[in-house]
């Protein structure tokens, strides 16, 4: 099937974006009213709120062919090109689209793409179409208190008995967990292997009997993370994503596409250079030499960021499955979250601390308290330096110890 014209298809897009959002508010007027929160600091009714707004325009998008653009279309995309995905992103930054949520893109960006690609016919049509669409809500089930950066070391376990997989253990860190329909979830089904080889992944239902939720309250005051507890869970072996024992395969790939969307999308994270700039402005410091030179540091970094983000998208979607270098345009997006707090902060001194009342000042402590989260949320800093080093810079690797069977490595 031939495949559209990008600038062609760019009249089609735009006309499609002004039937169903607004045209972008003028920079200036958009920071004066920015939620500049790193992480949603909503009660649970507003929160239930914004995941309808997000759903609609998912639900919308997805109807007129412009969800998954580069899935092939035996996969449920639109089986488009890199292009295509610069060609939208940028019209559709012209417009207000509804601000996401984590479990929004871990749906659409991590767990549709999952069951996509390693999913059985039946997963494909019962649930990647659905997560796709957010007709149904998937979080992520993957780290654990004692298996963050080593996410090889997961010890949930799962047993099989006849048609029914049996699952205990726990999760942590799990963005929207209390408003999700189901969770991809990693457990060790093989002990007696290396600890790569012996990890299945799963689709969990969250209502099923055996699985606790408990929301974890961040210094920011939000709730949007949860501790998952599961007891005796008792999941069908139809919802086994990929064979038994390539979890870590699922893992990874689901990890890199993490990494992209952490680097990316449209979802606002905290505070931006437009928000800085508008600040200084504000405060009346555009004229002072050193501000002149952090706001010029601050673009440089931003605009290179998005060239990234962009020539790695291209990358990733050109040969189907985003590669490590993913780990670049994570690692720079929590750089600049935090260099941007910084910059925030000095412009502001004291008045960083406490409410005078001045619009658009009181708010960026909710970016400062958060910004630290985002060097962990998508893999640490250190793990996609490793990355960086290991797998595109071609360094050697750092030594390992744990080649043995997991059920052989001190602590099992």
């Amino acid at each position: 099937m031939s495949q559209p014209d990008p600038d062609a298809w760019r009249a089609q897009v735009r006309q499609w974006l002004a039937t169903v959002l607004e045209p972008a508010r003028a920079p200036e007027f958009a920071a004066e009213t920015a939620d500049l929160a790193v992480f949603h600091n909503l009660p649970e009714g507003e929160e239930r709120l914004l995941l309808e707004r997000c759903r609609a325009y998912q639900r919308a998008r997805f109807d007129a062919g412009y969800q998954a653009l580069t899935l092939p279309v035996d996969k449920g995309g639109a089986g488009l090109t890199a292009a295509h995905v610069a060609v939208f992103a940028q019209e559709e930054s012209a417009f207000e689209v509804p601000p996401s949520t984590e479990l929004i893109s871990v749906t659409v960006r991590l767990v549709a793409m999952a069951v996509s690609l390693f999913g059985t016919d039946e997963q494909l049509h019962e649930h990647a179409r659905a997560f796709l669409r957010t007709d149904l809500l998937a979080c992520q089930l993957f780290s654990e208190p004692g298996a963050g950066s080593d996410l090889a070391g997961v010890r949930t376990r799962a047993r099989q008995e006849g048609e029914e997989w049996v699952i205990d253990g726990q999760k942590v860190w799990t963005s929207g967990a209390q408003f999700a329909d189901y969770g991809l979830l990693l457990a060790r089904t093989d002990p007696d292997v290396v600890k790569q080889a012996g990890i299945t992944a799963f689709l969990v239902p969250m209502d099923a009997p055996g699985v606790e939720v408990r929301p974890i309250r961040q210094m920011s005051g939000g709730a949007s993370f949860n501790e998952v507890f599961l007891s005796g869970v008792r999941v069908p072996d139809r919802l086994r994503i990929g064979r038994p024992g390539q979890g870590w395969e699922v893992a990874t790939t689901t990890l890199a596409f993490e990494r992209t969307a952490s680097g990316s999308g449209n979802r606002r994270k905290g505070g931006t250079f437009s928000d800085v700039l508008a600040l200084a402005r504000s405060l009346d410091r555009t004229g002072d030499p050193l501000v002149r030179q952090r706001l010029a540091d601050l673009y440089v970094r931003a605009a290179l960021r998005a060239a990234t983000v962009d020539r790695v998208a291209r990358t990733s979607a050109a040969g189907g499955r985003p590669g490590p270098e993913a780990s670049l345009t994570k690692l720079m997006a929590s750089d600049l979250l935090t260099r941007t707090g910084q910059v925030a902060a000095e412009l502001m001194g004291a008045r960083i601390s406490a409410d005078t009342g001045e619009p658009g000042t009181f708010a960026w402590t909710r970016h400062l308290l958060g910004a630290p989260g985002y060097r962990l949320a998508g893999g640490t800093d250190q793990i996609q330096r490793n990355l960086i080093g290991e797998r595109v810079l071609k360094l050697p690797p750092e030594p390992r110890v744990d080649r043995a069977p997991f059920s052989q490595l001190p602590g099992n």
